[in-house]
């Protein structure tokens, strides 16, 4: 089942029968109803089945670290006050994965909601969400149901760095979405300071599918070490654009017809440019092996023609430009990135340089951001030296520029 606008739906691949996405086949979410015609009602599980089944699939989160789920439940106390938060705020600019998910299949999300408040026995849930479309599907869908009174609802404004988790907690917390340190993590202290089991949309949804499954049903698609399916989002020249539901273990040759040796960016814009896809597969272990983590589940391909290092060089802007001005290495090293990376475009550049500048980014950052984006440049040096090697002896390479990865508006 692919869903493109985010809410447009199409005709059904051959990726491997939908779960999240079954029953989706209009353009509009899924009444209560409809979703229990499909789904059933919540399976709630105590929490002892539940990180059992979860260590058993090897759940891994789904908003772009990929962190085992049985882990984060696992920290979790054994009594006391505790909250639940769905993460919504998909700042990753290139993915809609999670919007199409809560917009079409809201109740999905619910229901994942109140399987792991219900394991806890924690106070109730919230789910934060910035996309206007999301939050209408979501707020209809928890009116309808009688089951969902301890689930709350809350709009951020949560951009690319307010969209992580402790940027979410905080903005929800103090009104500031800005990251906190590395070493604060929401188990430990999360919305108004109580332990938070805090994960993305897409996760949640498929606690519910384990939870309503188990682990053996959940583990009849999908590959050994990562049973279960996928949302991607496919951008550019792919096999269709828009959203995706995959088996684990699709290869991503299966997603990106023709054209082998392209250019291809896995992860989004904090993401790795490769060069062959060749023996790659929707396999979050395996992509990390290979250096190419699937990240927020983007994966994008430029159009055959166009100049894929004048797009590489403006998001690189962009990307300096989304600093939350925490840290020097962030601050001061991604703008200076951003520039090695514009004159590559222009023909000229220095890759020891952009190295060097890189090497004293990485890992010093107050949060993910800067090694994302170091990442997202220093891995298109690798993989477009051709295209920089034309531009270095002619200026340019004369060609239009990549459009694929649509940068958004500031809007302050």
């Amino acid at each position: 089942m692919t869903v493109t606008d985010p809410v447009a739906t199409a005709p059904s691949h051959p990726f491997g029968a939908p779960r999240l996405l079954a029953g989706v086949a209009a353009h509009r979410a899924l009444t209560w109803a409809e979703h229990r015609a499909v789904h059933g009602v919540p399976a709630l599980r105590p929490r002892a089945w539940l990180l059992e089944s979860l260590r058993a699939v090897n759940l891994l989160g789904r908003g772009g670290a990929a962190f085992p789920v049985a882990v984060k439940l696992e920290a979790m106390p054994l009594g006391g006050p505790m909250t639940v938060l769905v993460n919504g705020s998909e700042g990753e600019p290139a993915s809609c994965k999670d919007r199409a998910l809560m917009t079409v299949a809201p109740h999905l999300v619910i229901d994942g909601a109140l399987v792991v408040t219900h394991a806890l026995g924690a106070t109730g849930a919230t789910i934060a969400v910035h996309d206007h479309r999301a939050h209408a599907a979501l707020a209809a869908a928890l009116a309808e149901r009688p089951d969902a009174a301890a689930v709350t609802l809350a709009l951020t404004r949560a951009g690319f760095a307010g969209g992580e988790i402790r940027a979410v907690v905080n903005g929800l917390t103090t009104g500031l979405a800005r990251p906190g340190g590395r070493r604060d993590l929401p188990h430990d202290r999360g919305l108004d300071g109580r332990p938070t089991f805090a994960s993305n949309v897409e996760t949640f949804a498929q606690i519910a599918v384990l939870a309503r499954l188990g682990a053996a049903g959940y583990a009849e698609t999908g590959t050994r070490d990562e049973p279960g399916t996928s949302l991607v989002t496919l951008v550019g020249d792919v096999v269709q654009a828009g959203v995706l539901e995959v088996a684990n273990g699709t290869p991503l040759d299966a997603l990106l017809p023709g054209r082998p040796g392209a250019p291809v960016l896995v992860g989004g814009f904090h993401g790795t440019w490769v060069r062959s896809t060749a023996g790659l597969t929707i396999d979050r272990a395996a992509l990390r092996a290979s250096g190419a983590p699937l990240g927020a589940g983007v994966i994008a391909r430029p159009h055959p023609g166009t100049c894929v290092l004048a797009e590489v060089a403006a998001v690189s802007q962009w990307l300096a430009e989304e600093s939350a001005g925490q840290c020097g290495p962030c601050f001061f090293g991604l703008p200076a990135l951003a520039e090695d990376v514009r004159a590559f475009a222009a023909g000229q550049g220095s890759e020891a340089q952009l190295l060097r500048r890189a090497s004293q980014v990485r890992g010093r950052g107050a949060c993910a951001h800067p090694d994302g984006a170091v990442q997202f440049m220093t891995s298109a040096l690798v993989a477009l030296a051709d295209d920089i090697e034309v531009h270095r002896a002619h200026g340019t390479c004369g060609r239009p520029p990549s459009s694929i990865l649509a940068i958004p508006r500031r809007t302050s």
